[in-house]
């Protein structure tokens, strides 16, 4: 009778499944409405791609429908609207997880490769190894692989948010890291100068792994790659949104905030009153406030912060305020960065953002009218600086990153870097001091402190070749051809392998009537990017300059 009833309830589930299922016909429906909806109600989301590239793809998702699992079509969804390149705008990540197998481990990107962070125990070899291969792929190729499936904004998102879709059966194997769909999935991994084989087993759809910021915490059934027993301010009582904690040695006052929501204890402007009082009554000197596991919230409760911080004379000095960023800060947190470097002398110090400077925030919920699978599209463009200056991420003025070794160590090196910085050390802003050495007609030595900052891993988020290339178009913009031509000339010699570099040095040199020098530049521009878009500017410009229509 047992056995009767387990065939019966299996015969029960498989038609259910099968009465569930979609057909081709439904889910291309799903598409259609999709391109429908974006076209007709979100077309100013085509800032990263163009109607006709979205066009392209839908076209392409539709035509492999029928051949395609239920799996690698909801993927093939996620690429679609990943391809807008906006955090806030994906496939919904419940949806994926309703249907999708989790595999029961958590990867972390540290400068010195991709790391297992957290584990379960049923799996304790493997924490704290790095990742040599997932399927057939090394971790590197992994990565590669799945990067259009997630909304990434810039690097940085895809570190903070995209890298948990390594730990997806059925998005490894839509994207070819995997060959067959299978819910145990082998790794390679090196721990201890051993290299070791593992299979691990996903677990059941809906489950998750338990994770606070992005991290596993070693606890019940879970492993973290930390050693217990200290724990790092940045990762300290997260169970509160805030809080903060002096360090007398070196009068400083720390303070970690993880959301840009009140805390149910406390809300944001109690909070950063209590912080301000410490500091006016105590013996401190700098204020260090930490937002680099920052996901957001709501940007409206970022004034108390900014004002609390204008108001206070003795804070808001290059020098007595840093401000730690990194690849979890996004989203409101990242309109709190903007409101912090226009308003403040705050030093930045970490890693990027992983959100745009400017960008598409708050989302409408959007459900396909087949699948049920929400897809969330932006609709709020938030703009806290001028459109010239919308960067793919905030840079630190010091960039300083983490490796396997100082998390496992409970070393924080960022923190270390708030702590040590002295401003006699260090440029905060390279553009401006290179400019004050060049109007002093200090010419060699803006030569090699350009090449000495470029060198420097502290600087390493400061894009030397755009900020110089802008330079030579304003003063190219302002008729000083040969001053225009000089710079180009000098970014050429610091970036040779630029094709941009040349074309811009060929750009001045037609501005100034010297169309053999021109034609030259355009010329190695070309061979530089043949089929790239300085390469069709370059012969562009070849042709009109034949034409004589220059």
């Amino acid at each position: 009778m047992k056995n009767f009833m387990l065939l019966l309830f299996c015969g029960l589930t498989l038609q259910l499944s099968a009465q569930t299922a979609l057909t081709a016909t439904q889910w291309q429906e799903d598409l259609k409405f999709l391109q429908q909806t974006v076209h007709n109600d979100y077309p100013f989301l085509f800032k990263k791609t163009t109607p006709e590239a979205f066009n392209t793809v839908v076209n392409d998702l539709h035509n492999k429908i029928p051949g395609l699992e239920e799996h690698e079509i909801i993927v093939g969804l996620a690429k679609i609207i990943s391809s807008f390149k906006y955090g806030h705008t994906s496939i919904s990540n419940q949806a994926m997880a309703a249907r999708f197998h989790p595999l029961p481990i958590n990867f972390y990107l540290f400068n010195d490769g991709l790391f297992v962070q957290g584990v379960h125990k049923d799996y304790a070899n493997t924490v704290g190894a790095k990742v040599i291969s997932i399927g057939n792929k090394s971790a590197e190729e992994a990565m590669a692989a799945i990067y259009p499936v997630v909304p990434a904004e810039n690097d940085q998102y895809f570190k903070a948010y995209g890298i948990r879709y390594l730990a997806s059966p059925e998005i490894l194997h839509t994207q070819g890291v995997i060959d067959e769909l299978s819910t145990s999935v082998e790794f390679t991994f090196e721990k201890d100068g051993k290299i070791f084989k593992q299979k691990i087993t996903a677990m059941e759809p809906g489950s998750r792994v338990p994770l606070s910021y992005g991290l596993v915490q070693q606890e019940g059934d879970w492993l973290d790659a930390r050693m217990q027993g200290e724990t790092p301010l940045y990762i300290k009582k997260l169970d509160k949104i805030y809080y903060f904690e002096y360090i007398p040695e070196k009068k400083t006052v720390y303070v970690r905030q993880s959301q840009i929501q009140d805390d149910p204890s406390e809300p944001i402007p109690a909070f950063y009153d209590r912080v301000f009082d410490f500091i006016e009554n105590n013996e401190v000197e700098r204020l260090v406030i930490d937002v680099r596991l920052n996901g957001g919230g709501n940007n409206y409760k970022n004034k108390a912060v900014i004002t609390r911080i204008i108001e206070n004379k003795k804070i808001n000095t290059v020098g007595n305020l840093y401000v730690i960023i990194g690849r979890r800060t996004f989203s409101a947190c990242q309109n709190l960065v903007n409101e912090l470097d226009n308003y403040t002398n705050a030093v930045f110090i970490g890693e990027p953002t992983s959100e745009n400077v400017n960008f598409y925030g708050d989302n409408n919920r959007v459900v396909l009218p087949n699948s049920e699978i929400p897809v969330y599209l932006s609709f709020a463009w938030w703009q806290d600086k001028p459109q010239w200056e919308g960067a793919e991420w905030a840079a630190p003025h010091i960039a300083i990153d983490m490796s396997s070794e100082d998390y496992k160590l409970n070393r924080d090196p960022v923190l270390e870097a708030a702590l040590s910085f002295s401003d006699d050390e260090f440029i905060l802003d390279p553009m401006q001091y290179l400019t004050s050495l060049y109007e002093a007609g200090e010419m060699e030595k803006v030569q090699q402190e350009a090449v000495r900052m470029i060198q420097d891993p502290a600087y390493k988020f400061f894009d030397f070749e755009s900020e110089l290339n802008r330079a030579g178009y304003n003063v190219l913009g302002s008729g000083k051809t040969q001053e225009a031509i000089f710079i180009f000339t000098f970014v050429t010699s610091l970036f040779p392998e630029s094709a941009n570099a040349w074309d811009s040095l060929a750009e001045g040199y037609m501005k100034a009537g010297e169309k053999e020098k021109a034609i030259e530049y355009y010329n190695k521009a070309l061979s530089m990017d043949p089929n790239g878009p300085t390469g069709r500017n370059a012969s562009h410009m070849l042709e009109r300059i034949k034409s004589g229509s220059h």
